[in-house]
């Protein structure tokens, strides 16, 4: 009776924390192998700058750039001294989306790789764009849509953002197809962004409940593999079946910590152990007044100005020591540390001196 009533307890709390997890579709967090996105880059000059551009002594590349195009166009430059200031050198990066056709369009973004003030008002010249295999995918030109500003008048300049670097919306078409028959696959391998035993093993039992035959295999807790010989459907269609259903993602106990913001972010499964927590902190001021000493009358005396400092050091607060019970939950610790009234960067060194002391159940990420 022991053993049974310890097992229904088991199940129970199993079955409680199964279905308090946040239910994410399939689609969201696993990658399908072989469905990816390839990266494109490619070099080119934007021109139509007002004054802004690439200097010939600091970029001399944007120059021979210059003149290669113009000869291409039929313009014969040889011998001639170039010096525009409207014109800039630049790399060109995209992303081909998986499955693109050849005459859609996608996104592109432009930084200057010279000396050049601002990208502002410019337009990209027709910029072959290359795969990894050094073959041509795309090709990019287009107006520069710019976020930041330069601003220069005599005596001051102002900047913000960055004017350097800018984006053509829609500004390359695909030229070339990547060849690659999706529908032919037998297998098919899901890769979850997050490896987790439990989360792989839910995506197993969902895919196999919905499709009724045991067709999906938890290969280790960061693949799961489809095997789709025996059934009658492609496995475009297949996906669009189970790509929507649910599963609850099991999230790892973490704390984040990001210095240079001061950000703190904590998870929910994150627990404590009984613990003491003193937070003091010790105010040093210092104050100058200082004092001027006259001479005396129809004395030949100098006036001085003498120092006078103040330093006084003292603790700020008064019981500020707090103890946790186990077992603390994620609310309960937030409220406990601002009761104690720290900041941001006095709760990230509290959170890392509890870890050092193991009082505190969950990975430490510290950036």
């Amino acid at each position: 009776m022991k053993w049974s009533a310890l097992i229904l307890a088991a199940f129970s709390a199993a079955t409680l924390a199964f279905s308090t997890s946040a239910e994410t579709r399939i689609r969201d967090i696993v990658d399908v192998e072989g469905i990816r996105q390839n990266d494109l880059v490619g070099y080119g000059i934007v021109v139509g700058l007002n004054g802004t551009g690439d200097t010939v002594k600091n970029s001399p590349f944007t120059e021979d750039s210059l003149s290669y195009m113009l000869e291409r166009l039929g313009v014969n430059v040889q011998g001639e001294e170039i010096k525009p200031k409207n014109v800039a050198a630049v790399l060109v990066t995209a992303t081909l989306p998986s499955f693109s056709r050849s005459g859609s369009s996608v996104d592109v973004t432009v930084a200057s790789i010279g000396d050049a003030k601002s990208l502002e008002g410019g337009t990209l010249i027709l910029t072959p764009l290359k795969g990894a295999d050094n073959e041509v995918y795309a090709v990019a030109q287009g107006s520069i849509i710019v976020s930041g500003i330069d601003v220069q008048a005599a005596g001051a300049r102002e900047t913000r953002g960055t004017p350097t670097t800018g984006a053509v919306p829609n500004g390359a078409r695909v030229e070339r197809e990547l060849a690659y028959d999706f529908n032919q696959r037998d297998h098919l391998t899901l890769a979850l962004r997050s490896p987790d035993f439990t989360t792989a093993a839910r995506i197993e039992d969902v895919i196999n409940g919905r499709v009724g035959s045991p067709i999906a295999f938890m290969r280790d807790p960061g693949t799961v593999e489809l095997n789709i010989a025996s059934l009658q459907v492609s496995p475009a269609r297949l996906l669009a079946e189970i790509e929507n259903l649910t599963v609850p993602v099991n999230a790892p106990a973490r704390i984040v910590i990001d210095e240079k913001s001061g950000t703190i972010v904590m998870g929910e499964d994150v627990t404590i152990s009984r613990v003491a927590i003193a937070q003091g902190n010790i105010s040093i001021k210092i104050s100058e007044t200082p004092v001027a000493s006259q001479p005396a009358p129809f004395s030949r005396g100098e006036t001085q100005v003498l120092p006078r400092s103040e330093i006084s050091i003292g603790q700020t607060g008064s019981g500020n020591i707090a103890m946790l019970q186990p077992n603390v939950t994620l609310s309960e610790l937030i409220s406990g540390l601002n009761a104690l009234g720290v900041t941001p960067q006095e709760m990230a060194d509290i959170i890392r001196s509890m870890k050092t002391a193991g009082a505190i159940h969950a990975e430490l990420v510290i950036r």
